[in-house]
């Protein structure tokens, strides 16, 4: 099949998302980044360099013939891998008790979102290679338990438990998609559900994050405070707002409001109106990554665009779901909008990715 033009509404709306992240990570950093580092403009600049990087990365992706990664799968993640390994080095930066950075040169970069795009991969081409075994126990379900264990454990033993959560059930979804046995996802969840349960009661933080989220204003100084900034914000904003850079939260009441926290802040400055054309925009990247998955002319390119689409779905809903108190709190980025170099990397390389795969389909692209 000739290629063709790509997908022009998933272009146009993750730079249009990119874009409103740009100026969201300026207006809800720069407190922090005037106190902290006396330049209110440092992760502005940062978020703009990577912004940049982000768009040649798309456009790269964009124009390299997908079914070439999965010839590459394996080394993809074997540098995954060793980018992980590279935490338990000098290179590796502790923050707030975990070592999830890798500093290079006065950037950190984030391995757990190379290993998110690596394990993806590699899970689509399994799934390609073992279409007709995925239904069975020793042939299917059992290597992609593996793969799924193995990716998560990379994740968690920074430790990363929401990240991890989020890998796990993206490659799930992907295996539901390439239609194992109901029975055998069930089986999946019960060993997931359990996984989880050890790991929040064998920390005590975890615990507290339980608990808080359960009764936040039980502690409304103390570990229930983060949660309630964040609802104080979004109630704050009402239907339109208080306006661009008209946030409070930002000032020191809530914990990097840029980055795990920035959809509070959307909703303070931007209210509701705001908040639900930014779910749109992430409405609109999901239909289309849908509809690619659905007209691709290989599995491969199914289930690779699947997986990046399930993967900003389900990325996107627990940062709603904890900013709103819907889910337990945890520190996890809004795709293309949060500050952060190495995700918003990867997020556009999928984009790009999924823009390639929609080149070789018979997809309406308007």
């Amino acid at each position: 099949m000739p290629k063709k033009a790509s997908d022009f509404t998933l272009m146009i709306t993750t730079i249009i998302l990119v874009f409103i992240g740009i100026v969201m990570v300026f207006s809800s950093s720069y407190p922090d980044a005037d106190y902290k580092l006396g330049n209110p403009y440092h992760y502005l600049i940062k978020q703009l360099v990577f912004a940049v990087l982000g768009f040649f990365v798309m456009i790269f992706f964009m124009n390299f013939k997908y079914w070439i990664l999965s010839r590459l799968s394996k080394i993809i993640f074997l540098g995954c891998i060793v980018l992980n390994a590279l935490l338990f080095t000098p290179l590796g930066f502790e923050a707030g008790g975990a070592t999830r950075w890798i500093k290079v040169f006065g950037y950190t970069l984030m391995p757990s979102d190379a290993i998110k795009l690596g394990s993806i991969i590699l899970m689509a081409t399994f799934l390609a290679k073992k279409k007709d075994d995925i239904r069975k126990f020793k042939k299917g379900l059992l290597p992609a338990l593996m793969l799924i264990s193995f990716s998560a454990g990379l994740i968690i033993i920074q430790p990363d438990l929401s990240t991890s959560a989020t890998l796990a059930v993206t490659l799930i979804a992907m295996l539901f998609i390439a239609g194992a046995k109901m029975s055998h996802l069930i089986g999946l969840g019960m060993i997931g559900v359990t996984a989880l349960g050890f790991a929040i009661i064998g920390e005590s933080y975890r615990i507290r994050r339980m608990t808080v989220f359960l009764h936040p204003f039980e502690d409304p100084t103390g570990d229930g405070w983060q949660v309630i900034q964040s609802l104080y914000a979004l109630g704050s904003g009402g239907l339109f707002g208080a306006g661009l850079g008209q946030s409070k939260q930002k000032f020191f009441y809530l914990s990097e409001p840029y980055n795990d926290f920035i959809f509070s802040i959307i909703g303070e400055e931007l209210g509701f109106i705001g908040s639900v054309i930014i779910i749109l925009l992430f409405l609109i990247i999901i239909w289309r990554g849908i509809k690619i998955a659905l007209s691709a002319k290989d599995l491969f390119g199914c289930y690779l665009a699947s997986g990046i689409t399930a993967l900003i779905s389900i990325q996107t809903l627990v940062h709603i779901g904890v900013v709103t108190s819907s889910l337990p709190p945890t520190g996890i980025p809004l795709p293309f909008v949060s500050a952060g170099g190495t995700s918003l990397l990867v997020f556009m390389a999928g984009i790009g990715i999924l823009l390639n795969i929609s080149r070789h389909t018979k997809l309406d692209r308007s």
